[in-house]
């Protein structure tokens, strides 16, 4: 099956659907009397390949929700899920489709989750939230910096509430080491070094004919047009940057996230970055499997980022001060000295946003319209840590990368590669 509506149906649709996008859905609110009084939220999850199989397992273990579509380009997935979800709720009618513009334009649907691959992130959350609809999206915010600062911009310019998938903040034990660090705990910081899985694999992808059941031309979507390879569509794009940086993106945002958490100043001007990378030999993987990568800032403070092999001290993000530290991993803290982990923040002393299920913000702030814990701009801002931090290890030479302009203040080249050239049915529209 292919795709048989142009953008330009698409947009008009929506446009017809949704004359004022910022207008908060009535039933979405728990205002129209048709809704019942558990204050249902209807939401859609598109792709279903990696992350997307776990949103609607969490999505359907609340009362409240209700999910009424799914899509992939891959029928058989679509249909799968589409089943599934009734099975679950008892009652037949979750629309199964390959084509994302089906569930967008539909004026029941309050929110959709995002789980495609990094390439599709800022189309489909800019559509999303244009359409009337609030986004889960996954990390990394997007596939370059300049298509996640288009995203925040079309929060902004919507009023739409977008949760990205940096699911660590909802976490007490990275919230714990990040006020650690704010409060003065470790002393003065004068370190933060993180690491995170590299993903190495020989990777070759033969030429195959496209499978009968794939819409290939909606999987490349905004990349430009390339022959498919057996596979592509299946875990192996994250190590073809067409699609995904490499886990230095897709991996490092979510440790790079609780290290700008905990240290802002890391995120408050600018940072000197240089460092190396490592890529396979053969294969054809483009992204790097291996990096070291130094990051300061002007008041001295230094950022190392390791991939898991080139580390110092493991897997994890820790913060390091002249009075004490403190790691943190997903399931485990421990610091030096050990009885950091029995402080108590004091009233009075810097707390952070408190949230202890990731999906559950999510949808409690569709309802009160609070800003949600893992805002675009928080992930935006550790999704460019990590693009620079990969541009300058391909580069070679130090790179000064200027935290709020989002550009490189000394290396035009290095610029360059901020953004992407995409097919032109497919341009952003914020």
């Amino acid at each position: 099956m292919r795709s048989s509506q142009s953008r330009r149906q698409f947009v008009k649709r929506v446009a017809a659907a949704v004359a004022l996008p910022t207008i908060i859905p009535s039933r979405a609110l728990g205002l129209d009397g048709n809704v019942a009084p558990s204050n249902r939220v209807t939401t859609a999850t598109i792709g279903l390949g990696d992350r997307g199989p776990g949103h609607l397992g969490e999505l359907a273990s609340f009362k409240d929700i209700e999910i009424i579509g799914v899509c992939d380009v891959q029928r058989q997935r679509a249909e799968q899920f589409a089943k599934w979800v009734d099975e679950k709720r008892g009652k037949q009618g979750c629309l199964g489709t390959q084509d994302f513009r089906e569930l967008l334009v539909r004026q029941d649907l309050d929110a959709v989750t995002i789980a495609a691959p990094e390439n599709w992130h800022a189309y489909l959350s800019i559509a999303a939230m244009h359409a009337g609809k609030d986004v889960y999206c996954e990390k990394a915010l997007a596939l370059t910096v300049a298509e996640g600062r288009a995203m925040c911009e079309a929060v902004k310019r919507t009023g739409r509430i977008l949760q990205a998938g940096i699911q660590q903040r909802s976490d007490r034990n990275f919230r714990f080491a990040c006020e650690l660090a704010r409060n003065g705990y470790l002393g003065k910081l004068d370190k933060v070094i993180v690491a995170v899985p590299s993903g190495t694999r020989k990777l070759t992808l033969e030429p195959a004919p496209v499978p009968d059941t794939l819409d290939y031309d909606l999987w490349q979507g905004p990349a430009l047009p390339k022959p498919y390879r057996k596979g592509i569509e299946s875990y192996n794009w994250y190590f073809l940057r067409d699609y995904c940086a490499g886990w230095i993106q897709s991996w490092g945002v979510h440790h790079l996230d609780i290290a700008l958490w905990g240290a802002p100043a890391l995120a408050a001007s600018t940072l000197e970055i240089e460092g190396k990378a490592t890529f396979l030999p053969e294969g054809d993987a483009d992204v790097s499997f291996g990096w070291d990568v130094k990051m300061r800032e002007p008041g001295g403070l230094v950022m190392a980022f390791y991939d898991d092999g080139a580390s110092p001290v493991g897997h994890g993000v820790r913060f390091e001060g002249d009075k004490g530290w403190v790691q943190v991993v997903r399931g485990k803290i421990w610091s030096e000295p050990k009885n950091l982990m029995e402080v108590v923040i004091k009233p009075g002393e810097e707390r952070l946003y408190v949230s202890r299920h990731h999906m559950e913000n999510f949808i409690e702030c569709i309802k009160t319209r609070r800003e949600p814990i893992a805002p675009a701009e928080a992930c935006q801002a550790a999704t460019a840590v990590s693009l620079a931090a990969d541009i300058a290890s391909r580069a070679g030479r130090k790179l000064v990368w200027d935290c709020k302009a989002e550009r490189f203040t000394n290396d035009d080249v290095s610029n360059r590669l901020l953004a992407r050239t995409t097919r032109k049915e497919w341009n952003l529209v914020v």
